[in-house]
This record gives structure tokens, sequence and C-alpha cells, in this order.
């Protein structure tokens, strides 16, 4: 497949689904990282630019919340008016860095039902006014009720996103652990339930497919966070069978299903090269980063303590205000953040892949 050319920002509608295609045709994912603020936002730009690789930029709904503001109370209304701010912000900048952004929600369960139908209908105000929607995809995540209801639920909101140039993201299979208060308990799932059956990915594209065009989150035993070695087994070959499923009984040509990878952080190399190549363009990696930004932005002030006690030294009147600019220890948190993120796209092969002109 020869490299397509697309504009740098935020890509939705076809370019968004060519970006999809160049990944898996080319062997490689993207990094999908959530962020809270313009900071944590703005470092993950600087690691795609530096890489000249595009990103995925996600927001769960506590996520687009404190993107509005923490001084605001925690309603529906804010986490819409959150999202849709990270949005603009994300359509702003990105074109600066001269990379192409997949602008993503996270995981929304049914109580978050109501946050994703927001979203679409601002959606749908910014597509009238200038011709896109305001993000490239939201996540729909009902594995923990039956499939016939997941699907009739996605089904329900995948037309009204396609009109505008947007994709669905659905989750087949629970992610054990939690994703910003969204999630299980590890120990209170049912094993099988941490595999998706191959069955379900077919059915969900019979079911699906007609009405636009969406992503999978096949549960092979990812769990969200760090967790110690053993607890849990991830089986990527679950993916090759149901890729192979989906050849045989769909008729639609070569690895048919749109994959993505959730709970990457901590994982195996191994194994992420595997579902990579089973056709996962897409690895989510919130913990790895946080860890990272925090790290930078923590160092900073271990180095420096005495310039977050006093404004000025009481032994040595040296005036502290330069070292105490949250400019300054915000920003070693957003340098830590992006050199582990430039390791994550060398591992996910997808440095130097930009299809930014």
């Amino acid at each position: 497949m020869s490299r397509p050319k697309l504009s740098p920002g935020v890509v939705t509608g076809e370019d968004y689904k060519t970006l999809v295609n160049w990944c898996k045709s080319e062997g490689f994912a993207l990094p999908a990282v959530n962020v809270t603020s313009t900071s944590t936002m703005n470092a993950a730009l600087e690691a795609a630019a530096k890489t000249k690789s595009d990103i995925i930029i996600q927001l769960s709904g506590g996520g687009a919340q404190f993107f509005a503001g923490a001084g605001i109370e925690n309603t529906l209304s804010a986490q819409v008016a959150g999202a849709v701010s990270a949005a603009r912000h994300a359509d702003t900048v990105a074109k600066h860095y001269g990379i192409c952004v997949v602008m993503h929600t996270d995981h929304a369960n049914r109580g978050l039902l109501p946050w994703v139908d927001g979203m679409i209908a601002e959606g749908e105000k910014n597509f009238a006014a200038t011709g896109k929607p305001l993000f490239s995809s939201h996540m729909i995540d009902l594995s923990e009720e039956s499939i016939e209801d997941n699907l009739a639920e996605c089904a329900k909101r995948l037309p009204r996103m396609a009109a505008i140039g947007m994709s669905l993201e659905i989750e087949l299979g629970i992610t054990g652990g939690e994703e910003d208060g969204v999630g299980q308990d590890l120990d209170k799932i049912d094993n099988d339930r941490l595999y998706t059956q191959p069955e379900h990915v077919v059915q969900s594209y019979q079911e699906l497919a007609h009405l636009g065009h969406f992503s999978i989150a096949a549960a092979f035993g990812n769990v969200h966070g760090v967790y110690k070695p053993g607890n849990v087994k991830l089986r990527p070959i679950i993916l090759k069978n149901a890729q192979d499923l989906g050849e045989k009984e769909l008729n639609v040509g070569e690895r048919p299903f749109d994959f993505v990878f959730h709970g990457g952080s901590g994982s195996e190399k191994t194994d992420l090269e595997a579902a990579i190549g089973y056709g996962a363009f897409k690895v989510n990696i919130d913990t790895d980063t946080q860890f990272a930004y925090s790290k930078g932005a923590g160092a900073y002030v271990s180095e420096n303590p005495r310039a977050f006690l006093y404004q000025i030294d009481p032994d040595t009147d040296e005036p502290y205000k330069k070292k105490y600019d949250p400019r300054k220890w915000s920003r070693q948190g957003e340098i830590s953040m992006c050199d582990r993120l430039l390791e994550s796209f060398e591992i996910f092969g997808a440095a130097g892949n930009s299809l930014a002109s």
C-alpha cells in the first residue's frame, strides 16, 4: 500500500478510516493516550511530533470533567463541556505539531451513555457549522451487559455518528480492572468473560457494519493498570481466531476487524507485537503515561523542596519565583511523559509512519 497523504490536525470520516487501514497494512499501532489537561495533551502531541507519528488522544468522563475544571460540579453538562473544550484545543493546536490526531473518548458504560449522547449532539452542531465533527470517535462500553443489549445500544447511535463522519468503538468481553471509575474487580469476573468469543465479533460486524465504521475492543485477558506477572494471561491469539472466522463467514477480505488493545500498560512486547499483527491498530497506555508525568513533576519538587515552602528563602533571602512557577514543574511532567511515549511509538512500530503532509 502506497503511503496516503493527509492534512495535519484532527482526522475524521474517510481520513480516519485511511489512517486505520494504513496502520493495519503496515503492521503498526498508534498509542492511545488519556489526557486530563492541556498540559498532558501537549505532551502527547510533542511526543508524536518528535517521532513523526500520528497519535490517538482520548478522554474518560472523569478526565473530561477535570478538563472543564475541578471547581465545576461534576455533572453531565460539565463532562460534555470539558470534552468539547479538549476537542477544540486539539483542533486548534494539533496542526502546528505537523501530525494527524485521532480525538476519541474512552469507556462509557450505561451510566455514561447520556455523556456520549451529549457529545454526539455537540458534534452535530459543529458539523453543521464547519463540516467536521468535534471528535473522530466515541467508545461505548457495555461489555458487562448481554451482547444483544450491547449491540442494540450501539446500533442506536452509530447511524448518527456515521452521518457526521464519526466512528464508534465497542467492547466485547470485559477488560479487567478500572479505568477512571469504569470497570470491574478482577477477582469478581468469571475468567471466561475476560476472553471475547470470536462468534460475538462476527455477530457485531453483521449487526453494525452496514450502519457505519466501528472498531472493537476485544478482550483477550487485558487488565487496566499495571498488574503482577502471572495474574492474568494474555491470549492475543483470540484476535487471530476472530479474524480467521470473519474471513470465512463474512467474505469481506483479510482481517476484516479493526481491533484495539485496552490495558496496554505493563504488557510484554511479544504480546503487543502479536496483537498488532492480528489487526490491533490502537493500544491504550494510560497508566504508564500518568506515572511518567507525575514522576517528572515530583522529581522537580524533590530537587527544589524549599521553593515549594517559601516564596523567599528565610535563611538566604533567595527569591524562588522562577522555581515555583507552575510552568517549571508542569513542564518537567510533560518532558517525562513525552520521553515515556517515545518508547511506545518505537515498540508499536509507529515512529516515522505519520500520514501528515
